[in-house]
């Protein structure tokens, strides 16, 4: 496998730290990895996912959205708008520097990201979610005994994952503008919904919302006794090899 460290100008200008992680040999098609909320490319599914399916002759660009790991820019300003525009001026990267992704895949908010952006990516053949919320607001879920203090304040410091960030009312208004069903619904691209029954961050209800709503073809993957961020090396890797075996039917290179 090679990997290589590059990075790429945002949506709003931002430069976005990211790796691209390729096979030894011939490339049989590129992939965009979104990672999940105040996560980032290197978190341990992440990098596992997609060191995975370099032996599988995908290469895979996974970056830091704005303000998140090495990337620039202040967490604060964003929101799942700009994780959107984010993913779309990746894969331009992708489309000028190398080749159209035409598989995205997306873990946890990354995942209804990559739902959203498909339909702006006309190259993209392919789309696997991993632990994805049906709805970006599920998120606000996580901080929701500050909500009264963000709305009064029009900010508040809260604790995610035992770090703590500012997230501001433009975060949770914009949040709650976006509605996923319609888009899942005209995706037009080969869906495969991955999530573990037993997940306590995002409930299994969010994968079977997300499945119903999608039109055929349509997959989905039960990860059985998997945690929320495939913390367990053995359950990135099977994330990984049926992300490979299910898109190969879809993303391969016509004849």
């Amino acid at each position: 496998m090679q990997s290589v460290r590059l990075d790429f100008p945002g949506a709003d200008g931002h430069k976005l730290a990211a790796r691209l992680d390729a096979p030894d040999g011939d490339v049989k098609a590129y992939a965009l990895f979104a990672h999940c909320f105040t996560c980032g490319k290197d978190v341990f599914a992440a990098s596992r996912i997609a060191q995975a399916l370099t032996e599988h002759g995908i290469a895979v660009l996974r970056f830091d959205f704005t303000g998140l790991g090495a990337s620039e820019g202040e967490f604060a300003n964003t929101n799942f708008s700009s994780n959107v525009a984010d993913l779309l001026a990746a894969a331009a990267y992708l489309r000028v520097q190398y080749q159209a992704p035409r598989l995205l895949i997306g873990h946890s908010l990354g995942g209804a990201a990559v739902l959203a952006a498909a339909g702006d990516l006309p190259e993209v053949l392919a789309v696997a979610t991993v632990a994805a919320p049906s709805d970006p607001s599920h998120v606000v879920g996580l901080f929701s005994e500050h909500l009264d203090d963000i709305a009064r304040n029009g900010e508040a410091q809260v604790q995610l994952a035992g770090r703590p960030f500012r997230i501001k009312q433009q975060f949770v208004e914009d949040a709650a503008e976006h509605q996923l069903k319609g888009k899942i619904a005209t995706l037009k691209r080969a869906l495969m919904v991955m999530h573990a029954p037993g997940d306590t961050t995002v409930g299994i209800a969010n994968a079977m919302d997300i499945f119903t709503a999608a039109k055929h073809p349509k997959s989905f993957i039960s990860l059985d006794s998997a945690d929320h961020l495939l913390s367990r090396r053995e359950d990135a890797f099977y994330v990984a090899a049926m992300i490979a075996a299910w898109s190969a039917r879809y993303i391969q290179t016509p004849a």
